[in-house]
């Protein structure tokens, strides 16, 4: 029997929609981060990429507890909302995507990677946090050459804390390419589990002018959008879990 991680990785990106996406995403990375905190879970910011209207082009975090895989791994693909947004003056309703992956952190021995694959660079993390923030290069940005694949950190406040941070996240991202490619002919990769971030593709609807949301998965409908996006996740992950009861 094998033990369900403890550590994922969130990432989070806006997808269709524009100004809109960015809102959506910024709605769902606090969602999650409301949830881990009545879960009693541990949840990290590791890198972002904010708007000006308080929304999320990118959003990755580290999210840390008992059961947290079990809990999240279904709201991996793309998430679609339909609303009328804030910038919107003719009261037209929209329709806006963001896609969230949920990758389990594997521990360094399950990974083995090449240093001299890596090319490494230090910047200065900005933002608030002071002095040390933003005078010292701690942010880490580590591009892995084989895969073209590049994570990075700016949380913490030195850059060995970042730069470890950094490689869980590349850790987890080659190890899930990894098992993609194995069970590729099942349509496991990480393309087919987030999409492309268009409208035809969805996971869920979170429909405002219903008051509705609706798993497209399991054919399940929820209502009170409002307390959900406050962190009461509860009854869909509920509903997910029952799907999985032999």
């Amino acid at each position: 029997m094998t033990t369900s991680p403890t550590k994922v990785i969130l990432e989070i990106r806006a997808g269709t929609g524009g100004d809109e996406a960015s809102l959506f995403a910024g709605d769902l990375a606090r969602m999650y981060q409301r949830y881990a905190a009545e879960r009693g879970w541990k949840f990290s910011i590791l890198d972002h990429n904010e708007t000006s209207l308080s929304g999320y082009k990118t959003l990755i975090a580290e999210v840390a507890g008992d059961g947290v895989y079990d809990s999240l791994k279904q709201e991996s693909g793309v998430h679609r909302v339909q609303r009328i947004p804030k910038t919107e003056k003719s009261g037209r309703v929209h329709t806006s995507t963001a896609s969230v992956a949920v990758l389990p952190e594997v521990e360094s021995k399950e990974v083995q990677i090449n240093q001299g694959d890596l090319e490494v660079t230090f910047s200065r993390a900005g933002g608030p946090g002071g002095q040390n923030v933003n005078k010292v290069e701690t942010a880490v940005r580590i591009l892995h050459k084989p895969t073209g694949i590049v994570v990075s950190s700016r949380v913490e406040r030195s850059q060995h804390a970042n730069r470890e941070k950094a490689l869980a996240v590349l850790r987890a991202k080659l190890y899930e390419a990894e098992n993609s490619k194995r069970t590729s002919e099942l349509g496991a990769s990480r393309k087919e589990q987030i999409g492309s971030g268009d409208r035809s593709e969805k996971i869920r609807t979170y429909n405002f002018p219903d008051d509705r949301i609706t798993d497209h998965r399991i054919g399940k409908k929820w209502h009170n959008i409002e307390k959900v996006l406050e962190g009461n996740l509860d009854p869909i992950v509920r509903a997910f879990q029952k799907t999985e009861q032999p």
